[in-house]
């Protein structure tokens, strides 16, 4: 077995240095010492022009502006595959409240519990942060989310699935949340056409600052909706994975040996 695994590791290292040969013999790696016409376009738009996104983060307007229908795509592909997820299971809440009394979950000890407490509110600020700033600084909604997906994760590790819920935070909400944000992306997508502009126009439509804050547009408002979206769909999942396996044998009407 290890014999196969160091032929392997010859294989690839041999396969990555032929093609990085093939790459600098042929001129096919783009060259560090100017930009090209394409780079310079986005450079030049991304936040100066009328109709540019108004941001200093390239990546972000490039991908709400330029590519924008093509992450709304994304986002919905997303979406249909919690669903589907969500459809198979078929897991109704009244099942869960049935069991609630039935299987409550102790937890580990107190002292996770704790630095669960104290994390937790360590990464609802960063997340936040990660998503509000997602139009200045490297991040967005998407890597907002998925850090704030990661606080009902260790609230169902330290506690249990049963904790989270009494909170409030059941599968059926999360899919509201996420819903009623994906509905928010498609108002702020068509909003400009009432004004005579297209789909996903971003400026002169939206301000690109309030209250003297730059907020480039329509950029925060497709972040904060997408930063609840991905955090609410990832939570939906979570608790779907974390139903006890005796609850999906009562559902399918599976008896124990």
């Amino acid at each position: 077995m290890k014999k196969i695994h160091a032929v392997a590791a010859g294989i690839i290292v041999l396969a990555v240095v032929i093609l990085s040969l093939v790459l600098t013999t042929f001129n096919l790696v783009p060259s560090t010492t100017g930009v090209r016409s394409l780079g310079k376009f986005f450079l030049e738009n991304s936040y100066f022009g009328e109709y540019s996104a108004k941001s200093p983060e390239v990546v972000t307007s490039i991908l709400w502006d330029y590519r924008g229908l093509d992450t709304i795509y994304e986002t919905s592909v997303f979406f249909l595959a919690i669903i589907s997820s969500l459809a198979l299971y078929r897991l109704g809440n009244s099942i869960e409240v049935e069991n609630n009394s039935e299987t409550t979950g102790s937890g580990l000890s107190f002292i996770v519990k704790g630095v669960v407490k104290l994390v937790s509110v360590m990464i609802i600020a960063v997340s936040a942060s990660i998503a509000l700033h997602g139009h200045l600084t490297p991040g967005g909604g998407f890597q907002g989310g998925s850090a704030l997906a990661v606080v009902p994760l260790l609230v169902l590790v330290a506690f249990s699935k049963f904790a989270l819920e009494k909170l409030g935070y059941t599968k059926d909400r999360a899919m509201i949340v996420r819903s009623l944000s994906l509905v928010g992306i498609a108002i702020v997508a068509v909003i400009p056409l009432l004004f005579g502009g297209y789909i996903m126009q971003n400026q002169p439509i939206f301000p690109a600052r309030i209250g003297g804050q730059l907020t480039s547009g329509s950029l925060i408002l497709y972040n904060i909706f997408e930063y609840l979206a991905v955090a609410a769909g990832f939570t939906a999942v979570f608790l779907l994975l974390a139903t006890p396996e005796k609850i999906f044998k009562k559902l399918l009407g599976v008896k124990d040996e």
